[in-house]
């Protein structure tokens, strides 16, 4: 028997022989148009400041408001001696805005997933029946993980495919004792909208419960209210779960919906009662979030106009920017190796956007994914641009 540790040093050979080793960049400044970078200064493609919020003035001001009314931190969980009335008013606030009867405050995006899943759905512990999601096949991992730590059985609809989940849905209810359909609002790595409307008739028809990640359509879809506000769901759908490190810019998870499901997640979510409360800090800057969305979408129209202006001239020079109906533009580029190579040369002339490859998205379609924010100006994306163009041309990904 070898060394216990020979398989990590093995694993870690294989990611750096085949280039799938992830080189973790350093910021040395804050998020926003233009950042230091490994000490360099570049035009920012990659963080998702959708709105421009995370170095706004305001949040940070509250922020430190907070800091100096509250403290750094709560010191305990929710439940014990850690909700704090500025928890309480966010709450309220972020129900009123995405037009929900109540929300709950977390963490984190994933935290709320991993919070509202496993109290919805499971396995009852005196009977032994199980419960069933459907869930998107693109899914984000953190609905995957909250989905199997909740002991449910998981059966996959294809992708943004009602009539697939009426057929998985017709399939598998009858064995089970409740479903929950689940899927992302904006899919991350494509940048595509889920049909919301027509995956809520078919749950509706069978009475399965509903839930949406929307962490990518917050602050984006429906006037910046979100997935649920664009198709028109509002007092519909069971369960939105949302994230406030976006186009909030800050940090934190929220579980919204209906009266009795938020307080029943409350009652029952592990992260709720098992981990820290966010701090008041965060809790301040994602106030002031809602504050600035709630007077003004000029945040959000640029953000639009930006990405549209963005897409059209990629793919003009001829890249391939996949099915994209969002601020998220993919970058098509084939190999892992081709994809990193292009992603080094961006940044050697000043562009900071990043590589993914698998698992993270299918073989042969690795990509560059650039995030379109408020934040850029016209003159910042027509460097973009001039630049993609010369290292496209250079690794002949276009001609």
């Amino acid at each position: 028997m070898g060394e216990k540790l020979d398989f990590i040093r093995a694993e870690l050979a294989h990611m750096q022989e085949t280039k799938s080793l992830i080189n973790i960049r350093t910021m040395d400044s804050a998020a926003d148009g233009w950042m230091v970078v490994d000490g360099k200064r570049v035009l920012n493609f990659c963080t998702n400041n959708y709105l421009g919020l995370a170095n706004h003035p305001l949040l940070k001001q509250r922020a430190k408001e907070a800091i100096d009314t509250w403290g750094v931190g709560p010191a305990a969980v929710r439940t014990i001696a850690g909700t704090q009335a500025l928890h309480l008013e966010f709450e309220r606030r972020m129900a009123r805005f995405k037009g929900v009867q109540a929300s709950m405050l977390v963490q984190s995006g994933f935290c709320a997933n991993q919070a509202a899943i496993p109290a919805l759905v499971g396995r009852d512990r005196d009977t032994g029946q199980q419960d069933v999601i459907y869930s998107d096949r693109l899914n984000h991992a953190s609905i995957i993980d909250g989905a199997r730590l909740s002991g449910a059985k998981i059966v996959v609809f294809e992708h943004r495919d009602p009539a697939s989940l009426e057929a998985v849905i017709r399939e598998n209810l009858p064995k089970y004792r409740r479903g929950l359909m689940i899927t992302d609002g904006v899919f991350s790595m494509d940048g595509d909208v889920a049909p919301l409307d027509k995956l809520y008739e078919v749950a509706e028809k069978y009475g399965v419960l509903t839930m949406v990640d929307d962490a990518h359509g917050e602050g984006v879809l429906g006037q910046g209210r979100g997935i649920v506000a664009h198709f028109g769901l509002h007092g519909k759908f069971d369960v939105e779960i949302g994230t406030l490190s976006k186009a909030f810019g800050v940090m934190g998870g929220v579980i919204a919906g209906r009266q009795e499901i938020v307080e029943y997640i409350r009652q029952k979510a592990r992260p709720n009662l098992f981990s820290s409360a966010l701090t008041p800090a965060d809790t301040a800057a994602c106030l002031a979030a809602v504050d600035l969305l709630e007077e003004s979408g000029e945040r959000v129209e640029r953000l639009w106009a930006n990405a549209t202006y963005f897409k059209a001239e990629m793919e003009t020079l001829g890249f391939n920017t996949g099915q994209t109906e969002t601020p998220i533009i993919p970058i098509i580029i084939g190999e892992v190796a081709q994809a990193k190579a292009f992603s080094a040369r961006l940044f050697e002339e000043g562009v900071f956007a990043m590589a993914l490859g698998f698992p993270t998205v299918p073989q042969g379609m690795a990509r560059i994914r650039v995030m379109n924010t408020a934040a850029h100006t016209r003159a910042d994306l027509d460097k973009g641009l001039e630049v993609f163009a010369q290292v496209g041309r250079e690794l002949g990904v276009i001609s």
